[in-house]
């Protein structure tokens, strides 16, 4: 699985966040300021200063919320959340083409997120694209929802070209560095909880929970 994709909260919550976030209007800055010299060309967008009150308010909403969902555990298997921030791309904004760096002084990434907080419907363009081995994946998701993609991947976001599109993105540490073997793990696990629902616990099964759990203590950092 190359990308995860899923409702993280609902639309209510997201549109009280949003409203918060708005709401601060003296703490948005350039995105150009946590760009990197090359990134920083080929971004248009602004943030909010991520130790202002109203930011380090809804990261830690969205992080306990990243950290306490079953499917997205089993998807990253999480060591660290870090380095999030709010977005907001306004008309004729965008993000060229690039890719995270690899470590960044809050962490390792491994795994980038973007949680939609505007609802698609609320502007146009704005879309994650994310180079995949196939294809180049175009992502423009409901309020509340998130998108989680490795940090390998070449990405950008469209300009928009109405409205307003504010995001939280943020980047994931995992005790698995590598997407192929967390890819595996996630693979293996789903595939037991699926028999377990549907069979009940067995010899056989346990013995495949035990290789699950010994590759992660193998594979892990």
């Amino acid at each position: 699985m190359e990308y995860l994709k899923h409702q993280l909260i609902d639309k209510k919550k997201a549109k009280e966040v949003l409203g918060e976030l708005l709401e601060d209007q003296t703490s948005w800055e350039d995105g150009k300021k946590t760009a990197g010299a090359h990134a920083a060309k080929l971004k248009e967008n602004q943030q909010l200063q991520r130790k202002s009150e109203t930011s380090l308010k809804a990261s830690k909403t969205i992080i306990n919320k990243i950290q306490s969902d079953p499917l997205i555990k089993s998807y990253t298997l999480p060591r660290k959340i870090h380095g999030v921030m709010f977005s907001k791309t306004i008309s004729s904004q965008g993000y060229g083409i690039h890719i995270d760096n690899p470590y960044m002084s809050s962490g390792r990434s491994d795994l980038s997120f973007t949680l939609f907080l505007s609802d698609s419907q609320d502007y146009e363009g704005g879309e994650l694209s994310i180079q995949t081995m196939q294809e180049n994946k175009k992502i423009k998701l409901s309020s509340g929802q998130i998108v989680i993609y490795p940090s390998t991947s070449l990405h950008s976001v469209e300009k928009v070209t109405r409205g307003q599109r504010v995001v939280c993105v943020g980047w994931i540490q995992s005790y698995i560095s590598s997407n192929e073997d967390r890819s595996f793990l996630f693979g293996l696990e789903a595939g037991a909880k699926g028999l377990l629902a549907k069979h009940g616990r067995s010899a056989e099964l346990d013995l495949v929970f035990q290789s699950y759990s010994n590759l992660l203590r193998r594979l892990g950092d």
